[in-house]
């Protein structure tokens, strides 16, 4: 494994929850941004014993002015320069609003120097047609998303967001080309799509960027998609897709290591631009309207990050079952029954499964930092 950084040295401000045990939330945006050579900054905006999916939880909030006099905590002692910021959960619309304050504050201070500050925003607000925050927080997230640079929202947040349903590939198209317009976003990647999603290659003399041979075949699991954008500079979308196999698993964290890598990525691809080298220094990293949507360094970012998501997702799964068998033969031993009986306790159980699909990342760094790409973007239009 190289031990070279894949980016420049990096300040980033990480704003989301954290955990105890386990890893969500800035418990994976530390480790992955600090492993891959960032200098981190967290600012926590929960303190829970382990992640909700466990469905038994310890903790607190930070209620807004907290998150705020976090943030001027920084100031004061002159430790409020960043390259980046990655916000993800927080807990209430006045939350929210504290930390685009934030955001917008880190922006107007790099104003004078363009392309010196990049914001990722993912906006944390519900899935699969569930709003599980206070309903306050959609418009707070709407009020302010247009000061962001790169939004990572799932297909729900996404309609949320651009007041679109999302049913088939042209509604999907038809969402991001609202949250371009509407909010002049730079950078869109939709992070969960279920959908059968048409690509460029579908249609009738197109000629896309070669596919992996992984990619090219028929694929013999269930598969979701990545949908991503970035816009003109008369904000219309070069939309790309990125098909991808899912693992029969539940995970809890996918978004936060998704997130944390995509700013990992998004500055190595800007920083190494085949084609554009003066796009560090371009406000919100756009590229020129004549980069076709595989060639953004959005798109290579995004193949980046889900080759390292396979990889340790595929290291998850390999040890779900046995770590599962040895919790269970520890409390069998810890409680005087036989492990039968414990497998006959439906609550135990699913706290035990919960903690073995835990995401796998201490160990497997090299995925982290040198994955291999399997799955390439494809443009969605000829």
């Amino acid at each position: 494994m190289n031990p070279e950084p894949p980016v420049p040295e990096t300040g980033v401000l990480a704003v989301a929850s954290h955990v105890v045990s386990g890893h969500v939330g800035n418990k994976i945006a530390v480790f992955v941004l600090q492993s891959m050579g960032c200098d981190v900054a967290a600012l926590n905006t929960v303190q829970f014993s382990n992640h909700t999916g466990y469905r038994r939880v310890k903790g607190t909030k930070l209620a807004a002015h907290e998150i705020t006099d976090l943030w001027d905590g920084l100031k004061q002692s002159h430790l409020d320069n960043f390259d980046m910021m990655l916000s993800g959960y927080v807990p209430g619309a006045a939350g929210v609003e504290a930390v685009g304050r934030i955001a917008k504050e880190l922006k107007e201070n790099a104003a004078s120097k363009p392309g010196s500050f990049f914001w990722v925003l993912d906006p944390v607000m519900g899935d699969n047609g569930k709003i599980y925050v206070a309903e306050d927080v959609v418009p707070a997230y709407q009020s302010l998303v247009h000061h962001a640079d790169l939004i990572l929202p799932n297909q729900f947040e996404a309609e949320l967001l651009s007041g679109v349903e999302i049913t088939d590939s042209a509604s999907l198209e038809h969402a991001i080309e609202v949250l371009h317009e509407k909010y002049n976003l730079p950078h869109i990647v939709i992070t969960s799509v279920s959908l059968p999603i048409r690509s460029a290659a579908q249609t009738p003399f197109s000629t896309p960027r070669t596919s992996s041979p992984i990619q090219s075949q028929v694929p013999n699991t269930p598969t979701m998609s990545v949908v991503g954008s970035t816009r003109t500079s008369d904000r219309k979308p070069r939309l790309f897709t990125i098909q991808f196999p899912v693992f029969n698993a539940y995970f809890s964290g996918t978004g936060d290591m998704f997130a944390a890598l995509m700013v990992i990525r998004m500055r190595e691809a800007v920083t190494y631009s085949s084609t554009d080298s003066s796009l560090q220094q371009t406000a919100s990293w756009l590229s020129p309207d004549d980069v076709a949507p595989t060639d953004l360094p959005l798109a290579r970012a995004a193949e980046k990050v889900l080759a390292s998501m396979h990889e340790v997702l595929a290291r998850t799964c390999e040890n779900i079952a046995s770590d599962l068998s040895a919790s269970v033969t520890r409390i069998s031993a810890r409680k005087g029954v036989s492990e039968d009986e414990v497998r006959a306790d439906s609550e135990t159980m699913h706290l035990l499964k919960s903690h073995a699909a835990e995401l796998k990342l201490a160990r497997n760094l090299g995925c982290l930092r040198e994955p291999t790409v399997q799955y390439r973007a494809e443009s969605m239009r000829p």
